[in-house]
């Protein structure tokens, strides 16, 4: 049992730090309200500004 939490404890805490930057990067420094985080057009955007020709 101590196995498995050691190896599922470095995941759960790595993407638990990647929702916290997002909500503090979006929702704190970028003024836009939080709920936007979990949108699907929220992202596309941001790809499609980043990878744009």
């Amino acid at each position: 049992m101590i196995a498995i939490i050691r190896w599922i404890r470095v995941p759960v805490l790595s993407v638990l730090a990647v929702f916290i930057g997002l909500w503090i990067g979006y929702s704190k420094l970028g003024h836009q309200p939080s709920s936007e985080i979990f949108r699907w057009s929220t992202w596309k955007h941001l790809y499609d500004l980043v990878f744009a020709n």
